[in-house]
């Protein structure tokens, strides 16, 4: 039961960092020091997008529910809602190129705007 936790402890760690890496730039707007945590963030989810690479934490994840005696993902909540978010079917190397591009684009505009909001202050 432990494991099981963790696992979904893991899978909501997961989907909270997705989401401050696509919508943090709106955060950072209202919060601007919060780049110095966004900035890693986004090049992080970015690199992970454009080069197809594992984020650590799907293995963690799958180590932690392997140990909790399941063999894949169960039809609990956790799975059933937030996995197809996160690892979505049909995902291709081609769609992981647009999301990561979709991301920096999104990043870029944000940024751009908290840059012209701090330079109309001085």
């Amino acid at each position: 039961m432990t494991y099981r936790i963790a696992a979904d402890a893991v899978m909501l760690l997961h989907l909270a960092f997705i989401l401050f890496v696509v919508l943090g730039g709106l955060l950072v707007v209202k919060w601007p020091r919060l780049a110095l945590l966004h900035l890693p963030a986004v090049a992080w989810g970015a690199t992970v997008e454009l080069l197809h690479l594992i984020c650590p934490l799907t293995p963690l994840e799958n180590h932690l529910r392997r140990a909790a005696g399941e063999e894949g993902y169960s039809v609990g909540f956790i799975e059933h809602y937030l996995v197809p978010l996160i690892y979505p079917a049909g995902l291709t190397p081609g769609i992981q190129l647009w999301l990561g591009a979709f991301v920096l684009l999104l990043n870029l505009v944000l940024y751009g705007l908290l840059a012209r909001r701090l330079m109309r202050r001085r």
